[in-house]
């Protein structure tokens, strides 16, 4: 009796999840269903129409990789910012060392939180300056 709680709250969390990403994947192909049909309505209805929607669908990868770029940019500053708090928080938590973990001390610990800011740094130098220009 005392496992029915934690069961429950698993059964229901991975329903829950199940039931979002179904939700996400029919809106996403709905999208996409509307998406073709009215690029095939503006191709039909004029002799320009093959134009705007050529346009159309440029205009829509430019605003699809303008999204990313941005994507990374937030992912970057977040993963920065958690690396500074870690380094922070595991300097407060553990000293500025005391010999090697092996012996018995801490060591660096607190460098660990370099990880994620390195990673984060990484993210914003591709963004910056290796990604090439949206157009």
């Amino acid at each position: 009796m005392v496992f029915m709680l934690p069961i429950a709250v698993i059964v229901t969390v991975f329903t829950f999840t199940a039931i979002v990403h179904w939700t996400n994947m029919q809106r996403k192909e709905r999208e996409a269903f509307y998406r073709a049909e009215t690029l095939r309505r503006i191709t039909e209805a004029s002799g320009d129409g093959a134009k705007a929607a050529l346009e159309l669908m440029k205009e829509d990868e430019r605003v699809r990789a303008r999204k990313g770029r941005e994507g990374l940019k937030i992912g970057g500053l977040i993963n920065v910012a958690l690396g500074i708090g870690l380094v922070i928080a595991f300097r407060a938590m553990f000293g500025s060392g005391g010999g090697p973990i092996t012996s018995g001390g801490t060591g660096s610990v607190y460098l660990c939180g370099l990880i994620p800011a390195l990673i984060g740094v990484a993210m914003l130098v591709y963004v910056y300056m290796l990604a090439g220009p949206v157009e």
